[in-house]
Parts: structure tokens; C-alpha cells; sequence
């Protein structure tokens, strides 16, 4: 595993790092997380990304992080792991439970801390930009979460180019830098091309890229259509049956053919190619399983690619 500085700061982050948006729920099983994380840990990768509406049910996902810190980590093996965790989704019901106030990030901050049983986090992230409260409130609760000792870094997710901008600014005046920008990003969804990427490098802020296999679209299991068992028919998953169609799954197929010739699975060879960009500090991965985690950790084997695969795979996605 290598590991990359984040922005212009003194921390270095993994190239993959585990998200666990799904499969460390209270409805998913227990010894199954458990043993991803760990075997995540044995392979290098040191940052566990959370939030703290992760689940289902909201939290327990922080719970039960919090329950394999204390079963596998114990003792300085806390000072060699990264945890991250944000606020700005719907958390609870009323007021209080969602977006960007002073209130919310800095309760929500504490209840995550309790859940997962820790003294702080590594970074902590206002999740999503809140268009009824002043950008200068959220970072002063991000800068206050730095001072108060709760966490050690701050971060923005889902922030446009320009809100980056004006956050990054604020943030630098009050004397806490943001560290890093958690964006949706992978060869189906590139909006961060088109402005993010040049401020993040401008301001020197690392980039770490979430869903970068589409929501499970960029694997060989979309090939044939949707499954069964896939999160596309799943009428709870984030990925919804219209965005499978005839003409992405012939991209599907054409992106394929090249990842064969790679000698790598179409989701090894989408992670690498996210890893093309110096400006991409780590890519954040999802895992069902520990076969599935060491299938994606595969893909650091064959990073490179040629002028040509570049081009074919453009002409593909255009």
C-alpha cells in the first residue's frame, strides 16, 4: 500500500480506504464487518471512513466501528488508524437533526464520539453545503470541532467548485485548514473535472473519491442486465433500475473488454483509473465481503495505463 499527503498537510492517507456506508449496519452481520475491517487493516489500508447517519438503522454503523475498535485496536493501535466521520444529512427528526447549523454538526460530533467510544476523530465533515445557513457558521463549528479536541482535521463532501472555494477561504481565516473534499467521482460521474479538482489543487486540499464504482454499475455484475440479487433491484438501494441501461451497459461491456486486456475485473481497472489523477489522494472503497475487499485492493497491482487505453476508454465514456 502507498500513501499519499493529503493537499499541502502533514497527514498521508492510503490509496483505498474503506467507507462503511454499507454492510456494518445493525441489519448486517456483525462478524462479517468485523472481519473486513481487520482484514482491511492487515492489507495496509488505515482509514475507515464514516457517518454518522451510516446504517441502517442511522448510527449503528458508528456502533458497531466502535465495537471492532475495542475487540482489535486497543492501545496504540488507535494512533495508526484514521477515522472519519461528518454531519449534514438527516440525522433525527426535528430542527436540530439536519444540514449545517452550529448545533447540529457540533451535537451530532459528540454523539458519534459516543457511539463509536473515542476521544476524537482524525477528520470530521460537514457532509453535504446547506443553503439556509451561512457557510461562515458550519466552518466556525468545523474550526470549533479542531479547537475543542474532538477531531484533529476537517473536511467538506459534496461541496460545488465555488462553495469549495468560499469554505476553503473561511476556513483559512479562522485558523483551521480544511484538509479534505469528499466527492462522488468514477468514470460515470466526473463532475468534479469541470472546476473541483483545480480549486482542490489551488488551495491545496486532498480529494478522496466516494462511489467510485457507481453504486456497484462499474463491476462485471450489470453485464447481462440487472440481477437479482443486485442493489439495482433492490427498490431500497441508492442505485435505481432506470440508471441501468441498454446504452450503459454496452459501455459496460465496450470498458470491459479493455479491463480483460489489462488482465484486471472492470471494477479493478475503474479504481486504477480514478488513481490516474495525482490530485486524487485515496479512493474509497466498499465491501461485502473479505474476498471482495482483497478483489479491489487488486487493482493497486496494474496502475499504469497507456496513451491508448486512455483514449479508447474516453472515447467510450464520451
Amino acid at each position: 500500500m502507498k500513501y499519499n499527503r493529503c493537499g499541502k498537510s502533514g497527514l498521508l492517507l492510503p490509496e483505498i480506504s474503506l467507507g462503511l456506508w454499507h454492510n456494518f449496519g445493525s441489519v448486517d452481520n456483525f462478524e462479517n464487518a468485523e472481519s473486513i475491517a481487520v482484514e482491511a487493516f492487515d492489507k495496509g489500508i488505515t482509514h475507515f471512513d464514516l457517518a454518522n447517519n451510516y446504517g441502517p438503522v442511522p448510527g449503528s454503523a458508528e456502533t458497531n466501528f466502535g465495537k471492532i475498535l475495542w475487540h482489535n485496536f486497543q492501545g496504540n493501535l488507535r494512533d495508526e488508524i484514521i477515522i472519519s466521520t461528518k454531519a449534514g444529512y438527516t440525522m433525527w427528526d426535528g430542527p436540530y437533526g439536519d444540514w449545517g447549523s452550529r448545533k447540529y454538526l457540533l451535537s451530532s460530533l459528540d454523539q458519534s464520539l459516543k457511539r463509536m467510544k473515542v476521544d476524537y476523530v482524525d477528520i470530521f465533515y460537514s457532509h453535504r453545503p446547506d443553503p439556509e445557513t451561512p457557510i461562515e457558521e458550519t466552518m466556525m463549528a468545523l474550526d470549533y470541532a479542531v479547537r475543542s479536541g474532538k477531531a484533529l482535521y476537517v473536511g467538506i463532501s459534496n461541496y460545488s467548485a465555488e462553495e469549495t472555494r468560499v469554505a476553503v477561504d473561511v476556513l483559512k481565516q479562522l485558523g483551521t485548514p480544511c484538509l479534505i473534499h469528499q466527492a462522488k467521482y468514477s468514470m460515470l460521474e466526473r463532475w468534479v473535472e469541470n472546476g473541483l479538482l483545480d480549486v482542490l489543487e489551488e488551495k491545496g486540499v486532498g480529494c478522496i473519491a466516494f462511489s467510485p464504482l457507481a453504486q456497484g454499475l462499474l463491476t462485471d455484475k450489470y453485464l447481462n442486465g440487472i440481477p437479482e440479487n443486485s442493489r439495482a433491484h433492490n427498490p431500497n438501494g441508492h442505485l435505481k433500475e432506470d440508471e441501468v441501461t441498454a446504452e450503459r451497459i454496452q459501455k459496460l461491456v465496450q470498458l470491459n473488454e479493455i479491463a480483460q486486456n489489462r488482465n484486471q475485473s472492470l471494477a479493478q481497472m475503474a479504481l486504477a483509473w480514478l488513481q490516474k489523477d495525482k490530485r486524487i489522494t485515496s479512493v474509497l472503497i466498499g465491501a461485502s465481503s473479505v474476498r471482495q475487499l482483497n478483489n479491489n485492493i487488486d487493482c493497486l497491482q496494474s496502475l499504469e495505463f497507456s496513451q491508448d487505453e486512455l483514449n479508447a476508454i474516453e472515447k467510450i465514456l464520451s
